[in-house]
């Protein structure tokens, strides 16, 4: 059996840099390792409708954002199938074969699940779509036979539920489907930047994003407003590193190499977390250390981006062609799972056969 991968995102905006650290940088570095021999990045439209179901034109416009994000950030259609999640109707069918094999008392135990109605105020008014999102995300992954699905830790509970669903089915109908690992990031501080502002998370909603698609002008405007520690107010002061959101970015993005090019005053990272939590270090001062790092990571992906808004027929196109190459494995998922449910009635001679026999006595 080949090496599959499968990975998405919801395209219910453009794509920041908490994307970029946490999956969209490995993905490239996935796909450029040779290691795999097919790999399906998705844009999980139907996915983001469970919760956006009144306003489609928010997912409809930004299908394009994330193909445009993807592409900038080194996602390659010769190396890489990009497709939209709505259009393989495969995964509805599969979707509604699994839900028999999964309690509703399981999926209230999902702690992803529980996170995710606490953050959207759901309570009992949930969408079903929603609160089954664990079985979509298990036919999503299945349907292209997926050896790993690269993740953070925080979707940890919903891989595994997929992977309960595999052991169930194979169980129950015979050895049909893959079941997948779990790629986490190498690096601990990517698994999720807080947002500027120090919030846990980024959103859109709250203003605390770095878009991958932002002007330099706009990167360096949020940067200088970050976040860092109140109580740090003259330079003089003592300064905290944890919790403090400029030091959280560091973690994710410099290199030793840059402390060379942008502050040659200091050897590495530990050198100028100590020096600020000693006191005589301002936070301007590191702040725009960030702003170099990060304005040299984003130029090469903002250059990219650019070239491909000049043609977004083809950004289209190549959407198209993807979900075609995507829908013909899905299908060949589902042919193999419909024969060992027995349900494949007109492609099974044996059972037309013997039922003619019965019938003839």
């Amino acid at each position: 059996m080949g090496k599959i991968i499968l990975t998405g995102d919801r395209p219910t905006g453009k794509l920041h840099i908490g994307h970029y650290v946490g999956s969209l940088k490995g993905r490239v570095e996935l796909q450029n390792s040779g290691k795999f021999d097919e790999i399906y990045i998705m844009i999980a439209d139907a996915q983001a409708l469970t919760d956006n179901a009144d306003n489609p034109e928010k997912v409809r416009q930004n299908i394009i954002e994330v193909a445009l994000d993807y592409l900038s950030c080194g996602l390659d259609p010769e190396k890489s199938i990009m497709f939209i999640q709505s259009q393989i109707p495969q995964l509805t069918e599969l979707s509604f074969y699994y839900m028999n094999l999964v309690t509703v008392s399981r999926l209230q135990r999902n702690p992803t699940v529980k996170s995710e109605i606490a953050m959207r105020n759901f309570e009992t008014s949930i969408p079903v779509g929603f609160f089954t999102y664990p079985i979509s995300q298990a036919a999503d992954i299945t349907a292209f036979q997926a050896t790993a699905v690269p993740v953070g830790e925080d979707q940890e509970p919903m891989l595994e539920q997929t992977r309960e669903i595999v052991r169930k089915f194979n169980s129950v109908y015979g050895e049909a489907l893959v079941e997948p690992d779990i790629l986490l990031p190498d690096n601990k501080a990517c698994l999720r930047l807080p947002g500027t502002d120090g919030k846990a998370k980024m959103s859109k909603s709250l203003g605390n994003c770095i878009y991958l698609s932002d002007t330099e002008e706009e990167v360096k405007k949020k940067i200088m407003s970050m976040y860092t520690d109140p109580n740090h107010i003259q330079v003089s002061d003592p300064g905290k590193v944890e919790g403090n959101t400029v030091f959280t970015y560091l973690d994710a993005f410099c290199k030793e190499a840059d402390f060379k090019e942008y502050l040659p005053d200091y050897q590495n990272l530990d050198e100028l977390k100590e020096h600020y939590k000693k006191g005589g270090l301002g936070d301007v001062k590191v702040k725009k250390f960030l702003n170099s790092i990060l304005q040299q990571e984003l130029e090469p992906i903002r250059k990219k981006r650019k070239q491909y808004e000049e043609d977004i027929p083809y950004v289209y196109q190549m959407l198209k062609e993807g979900s075609e190459k995507a829908e013909a494995k899905a299908a060949a998922t589902l042919n193999s799972v419909k024969n060992a449910m027995k349900i494949n009635y007109f492609d099974d001679a044996e059972l037309i056969e013997g039922q003619a026999k019965k019938y003839q006595k």
